[in-house]
């Protein structure tokens, strides 16, 4: 029915009113959305601070029905036979134990986009560590060829070869990589190198191959090594385990990566907490070892680079709700500035204890050098709850917040050391004033190592979801569960693959020897 002009003008005025209250209510709605999701976390729905229940998180964090699963989800060729190989690969992986760890998961990666042969990976042990250990001492090394034989085919060493008559090792041509190279420098200069030579070797060989990687299959190739294919030695497995079913035997217990140690305050600039012969000392440091640079200690506190100091800890898990009977774990090197520092950590929670403290009676001469630091790792993955301090590029909690993630959710507590500075910097100027409550606000506004999108500058070591894991149920096919474990996906493949080649040179014998009935 067509309507006048005083009709339509009527009908506008009654709209109008109607689509403001539609509006009002969409901005409404969406600040009450917007306040809500900023309060979800570990729990699944929005809550009061003062409300939350700390005992939740002593269980994993909600997985929204993700599992963990770097098993292949497409064609996976078997790797090379030794007459297949472009050459061999050789490097030197350099940095701590778990900066190591990453470049190892590299070297494999780089191996096969290469189509070559790593030669186990080296260990550059002896410039931080003092430990010439190496690979052989701190990995399972035959269960590493053998979780990884679908994958790369791996040597422990470079061959002899045979040149006029003469026996000798195949030496490898020396190449610097780039830093975070990307996969096509490896498919083009180091490959071209490696079939003109028959060998290089890559180092230094740390942060060398990017991150960012667009296939996925590659990506859960990192996986494979990191989270299954390197093992720790049993002596180091079976010294981590007592240690973990001694502090289980009590309940739960929670561990903390405290990153208070000479070596990190001198790189973070922060020296305007300690004494004027302990800032000589972290100056002198920094020089010897650092790219100099100017650093003001309190803008440094202010963007969130400095290290969280023992007290400071204390504090935070205070303010959460945890008790003085809370049982704690320490993973640490030795701490800077001496005990003063510990002291008041230690009033606040006195269950405090360390590999030597609860360790079995010959710990240590098991962990000395990478082997301790194997050791607080392997604890500190199987803690209830992990709390790391400090988490910079390569440190021992970023890889930690990753395996944790891999092996269920288990809650992570990562302090937003940027949010908290303004907050410690008012109670040392005595404005304290709810203290607590602005803790609880920064620290309880996280996912606690629940799945979460990857932002720059998180590494795909801290967080490799949704790459490695994968849903039961998923609605997008891309993340549904392949069938079986990785084991079983590649080794049918493979047999499968073997069976083709049996079936195709039989029926080549087969063809073969009608040839010769019919001339015959």
């Amino acid at each position: 029915m067509r309507r006048g002009p005083g009709g339509e003008a009527s009908l506008r005025r009654r709209r109008g009113p109607a689509r403001l209250w539609v509006a009002v209510a969409t901005l409404v709605a969406g600040t009450i959305w917007l306040c809500s999701s900023s309060s979800v976390g570990l729990f699944g729905a929005s809550y009061r601070v003062q409300d939350v229940d700390v005992n939740k998180l002593w269980r994993t964090a909600d997985s929204n029905g993700w599992r963990a699963s770097s098993a292949p989800r497409t064609y996976w060729p078997s790797p090379p036979t030794e007459s297949e190989s472009s050459g061999y690969l050789r490097v030197r992986c350099n940095g701590g134990l778990n900066q190591q760890r990453s470049a190892i998961c590299n070297a494999v990666v780089a191996a096969r986009i290469m189509n070559a042969t790593l030669v186990l990976p080296e260990l550059d042990t002896n410039s931080f560590w003092h430990d010439e250990s190496g690979f052989v001492g701190i990995y399972d090394v035959p269960h590493f060829i053998k979780t990884l034989k679908y994958d790369v085919r791996i040597v422990m060493s470079i061959p002899e070869i045979t040149v006029n008559g003469k026996t000798k090792k195949l030496k490898a041509h020396q190449i610097r990589p780039p830093r975070d190279a990307p996969v096509s420098w490896y498919a083009t200069v180091a490959l071209e190198k490696m079939k003109k030579y028959g060998a290089v070797y890559l180092t230094p060989f740390s942060h060398r191959l990017a991150e960012d990687i667009d296939d996925p299959e590659l990506q859960r190739l990192r996986c494979r090594v990191n989270y299954h294919a390197l093992r720790f030695k049993p002596q180091i497995m079976k010294t981590s385990s007592e240690i973990v079913n001694k502090l289980r035997s009590e309940g739960h217990f929670m561990s903390i990566h405290l990153r208070f140690e000479l070596d990190m305050l001198a790189f973070a600039g922060c020296i305007d907490i300690f004494t004027p012969h302990e800032q000589k000392i972290l100056i002198k440091y920094r020089k010897e070892h650092f790219a100099e640079k100017l650093l003001v200690p309190k803008e440094r506190r202010l963007i969130g680079k400095c290290p969280l100091t023992p007290e400071e800890v204390g504090l935070i898990l205070r303010a959460m709700g945890f008790d003085n009977t809370t049982r704690i774990y320490l993973a640490s090197g030795e701490l800077f500035g001496g005990k003063r520092f510990i002291k008041p950590f230690k009033a606040m929670f006195p269950r405090l204890e360390n590999h030597s403290t609860v360790g079995p009676g010959k710990l240590e001469e098991n962990t000395q050098g990478l082997a301790g630091s194997a050791v607080d790792y392997m604890v500190c993955l199987l803690s209830d709850i992990f709390i790391p301090t400090y988490d910079g590029p390569s440190n021992f909690a970023n890889n930690l917040m990753g395996h944790r993630m891999y092996y269920g959710f288990r809650t992570t507590i990562t302090p937003n050391r940027k949010a908290l500075a303004p907050i410690f910097i008012d109670r040392a100027q005595g404005r304290a004033a709810g203290f607590e409550q602005r803790i609880r606000q920064v620290m309880f506004n996280t996912h606690f190592g629940g799945p979460h999108k990857r932002i720059h500058p998180e590494s795909f070591y801290t967080n490799s979801w949704p790459d490695c894991f994968c849903q039961t149920n998923a609605r997008n096919s891309a993340d549904r569960c392949p069938p079986g474990n990785i084991n079983d996906v590649l080794e049918s493949q493979f047999q499968s693959e073997e069976e083709m080649e049996e079936s195709r040179t039989a029926n080549q014998t087969d063809s073969a020897g009608q040839t010769e009935e019919a001339m015959i």
